[in-house]
This record gives structure tokens, sequence and C-alpha cells, in this order.
């Protein structure tokens, strides 16, 4: 899993270069309308959501003295709890919303890796992709709200805070990777057949998906460039999978039999 994770990494060096190679920038206008404008509204509302829920917080201390310092270390948590919330949230509707614009360019990077344009593997329409795509993030983001709430506890925990910021940090890049990798299993595979492939390569999501994550804090151009890069990233790693399990034809670029049906 640790060559994983560090092979899901080291996909991201030439995303950009194939990028530009392949002139795949026209399909992501979309997409990066998508992320800029949901990041937007996420930062947004952890600003204002902030002093709210910070006083509402702070009604939990009773008494007089230190009441000011707790209201203001409440309202930081508060807008701490909303960005990590929005954090999730904004990652998975832009995956999910994107998907049918991603599709072509994994088809694309596949094509070009393979060596050739004629593919064999399942038809999706727009519609399909992007039901395939909404099925998928909506599933990880209730694993991933259900894991996060008590290791956002555990994170202010001294010392042991660290182990449940690290956990956090781990599981985001695991749920980002999953629907990165998920624009070309749509292709090979049906729903299970996706949720079994990626738990086995686990490590390539969260490598994946840890760059996707440091990524986003670069100041407004993190929503700009993230996605491009992580999808191309993302897709270099699967077809290399799907290669290596013989799951792709190398000469055909052709699925094997066993997957033609599902």
């Amino acid at each position: 899993m640790i060559k994983q994770f560090f092979s899901g990494i080291s996909a991201y060096g030439n995303a950009l270069n194939l990028l530009s190679k392949l002139k795949l920038w026209k399909y992501f206008f979309v997409p990066i309308l998508i992320s800029f404008f949901t990041g937007a509204l996420f930062f947004t509302a952890a600003y204002f959501a902030s002093a709210p829920i910070g006083r509402f917080i702070a009604k939990a201390w009773i008494w007089e003295w230190g009441a000011e310092g707790f209201l203001s270390v409440s309202i930081f948590i508060g807008g701490l709890l909303v960005f990590a919330v929005g954090l999730i949230l904004y990652k998975h509707v832009v995956m999910a919303l994107s998907a049918p614009f991603m599709s072509p360019v994994s088809e694309k990077i596949e094509a070009y890796m393979t060596g050739t344009a004629h593919h064999n593997h399942r038809k999706t329409s727009f519609a399909a992709q992007l039901i395939r795509g909404l099925r998928i993030n909506m599933r990880n983001l209730l694993k991933e709200l259900l894991f996060m709430i008590p290791l956002l506890i555990l994170s202010f925990i001294p010392i042991i805070g660290i182990i449940g910021t690290f956990l956090i940090f781990i599981m985001q890049a695991y749920y980002v990777g999953f629907g990165n990798m998920d624009y070309t299993m749509e292709r090979h595979f049906g729903y299970k057949e996706s949720l079994h492939f990626v738990k086995k390569n686990r490590g390539t999501a969260m490598g994946n998906g840890a760059v996707f994550i440091v990524m986003l804090f670069i100041p407004v151009l993190g929503f700009i460039i993230t996605l491009p890069i992580a999808v191309v990233a993302a897709t270099t790693e699967m077809v290399k999978l799907l290669q290596k399990e013989n799951l792709i034809n190398i000469a055909t670029n052709t699925t094997v039999d066993t997957l033609q049906n599902k």
C-alpha cells in the first residue's frame, strides 16, 4: 500500500505536461467554474457561520471569568467545524457534478496510453455518468461524515489530537482519490466492482487524494487547477493498474471477457 501511495503522488509529476500535450484544458472549463463558485460559497459560509456557532458553543461556559476568552476560542472552533464540513461537501459536490466532463478526459488519456482510440468497454451517457457520480460521491460523503465527527473531537485532545488530525487527512485523501479514480472505473466496472477495486488499491487513492487536498490550499489558484491535474494523475495510475491486472489488453485496448458483460 505504501508503494501505491507514493506512486499515486508521483503521477502528478507528468500531469500538467499531459494536459497540454493532449489539449485537454478545454474539457475543464465547466468543472473549473463549478469548483471555483462552490469553493467560494463554502468559504463564505464558514466566515459568516463561525460567530453564531461559536456563541452557541460558548453557552457551555457558565462562569463569568474567562467568558470572553472562551467565546473567542469558541468562534474559532465554530469556523473550523464549518470549514471542515464544508471542505468535505465541496469535494464531493464538485466531483459529482463534474463526472460527465471528466469521463471524456479519462477516456482520451487511456487511448493515448494504450495506443489506440478504439474502445470496447461499458458505454455510458451524460446522464448515466452524472447519476453514477452522484451515487458514488453521496456514498463517500456519508461515510466520510460518519468517521469525521469522532475524529474531529479526537483532534482537539492534546497530543492524541495529532493522531486524529492525521487520520482525518488520510480519510479525506482516500475518498477524494476514490472519486478521481472512478472517472476511469466507470467505463470498466459496475458500481460494486468499483468499490472492490478501489479498496484493493486504496494506497493509490490516498496518494492521489493527499496531493489534491494540499493543492486546494493554494490561494484561489487551488480551486482552478487542482481538479484537472488530479484527474489526469488518477487516470494514468488507473490505466497502469488495469494493465497490470490484465483488465485491459494493451494491443487492442479491450477489457477481458469477464468484464465485457458488466
